[in-house]
């Protein structure tokens, strides 16, 4: 792995370095900045982590984050971040040192200072993207046995959606987005159904999972085919469900700023028809 040149020293575990084929890097090891001073030499043999972040703006954000942490509270998220590049198959984008830094350290300092925030979109969360969930609750006990602090399970959630953020190198904003939408399309059909989805049911899955794939295939400007046999069937026999699938379309419309294929209203018709029959 060779040696590098300590440009700049975070913390004992952190230090920024120039190395002569990737440039600025960041190396992460135990006690690995301790004495060491700038211009000094340091081999990535005793690295636990090397990675380059190639953004001016991502690497200013971590040179002004880290000396801030507590080495306690750092070497955790350390933790965390390497268990889930280990669990995942494939590359996770790197960015995932800033962001999932910056979040699980603002975390654990709210949760020390006795303040909570409530995650609306948590059931939604952990159905849409139940692996990354999976993850982040693994996350959440390495941080307790770490540092003894207990995130509740709203975290859960958000630490999902950075995890699915950095497997798919999609803008985290973008990911907040869509999981919001789905919620906002969820309440509506309870709304206008006058039902409560029971959240635990295969249906419910289904439909959650429909909706994100819907949301997929029209930022991709994919379309699906349209029979319309059973376009007109669907739209004489469940004509109150065959309406709100073209209302939620429209939603996504407004919200994507994309155009949704109207092929995708017989999809839609036919899983609000199946919450339909269970309360009928």
């Amino acid at each position: 792995m060779g040696v590098a040149i300590i440009n700049k020293v975070l913390n004992n575990n952190v230090v920024i370095a120039n190395h002569p084929s990737y440039g600025e890097i960041v190396i992460i090891g135990k006690g690995i900045g301790f004495n060491r001073k700038r211009d000094d030499e340091i081999s990535l043999e005793n690295a636990d982590k090397m990675f380059v972040l190639t953004g001016k703006k991502e690497q200013e954000d971590y040179k002004k984050l880290l000396p801030e942490i507590d080495e306690k509270h750092q070497g955790a998220i350390i933790e965390a971040i390497n268990h889930i590049s280990k669990r995942v198959s494939g590359s996770v984008n790197e960015y995932i040192h800033v962001g999932m830094t910056d979040h699980l350290l603002f975390a654990l300092n709210r949760i020390e200072n006795g303040l909570s925030i409530k995650n609306p979109f948590l059931v939604e969360t952990s159905t849409l993207y139940p692996f990354e969930y999976e993850i982040a609750k693994e996350v959440i006990e390495i941080l307790e046995i770490k540092t003894g602090i207990s995130l509740p399970e709203g975290e859960a959630g958000f630490i999902t959606l950075h995890i699915h953020s950095a497997l798919t190198n999609k803008e985290l904003a973008k990911v907040n987005q869509h999981s919001q939408l789905v919620t906002h399309l969820i309440n509506l059909i309870e709304e206008q159904m006058q039902i409560d989805i029971d959240k635990e049911s295969i249906d419910y899955v289904r439909l959650v999972r429909h909706l994100r794939y819907t949301i997929d295939r029209v930022l991709r400007g994919e379309k699906v085919e349209e029979p319309e046999i059973l376009t007109t069937l669907l739209k004489d026999e469940y004509p109150l469900c065959y309406n709100l699938a073209w209302k939620l379309m429209k939603i996504m419309q407004q919200h994507l700023k994309e155009q949704v294929c109207d092929a995708e209203a017989i999809y839609l018709t036919m899983h609000l028809q199946r919450l339909q029959k269970k309360i009928t």
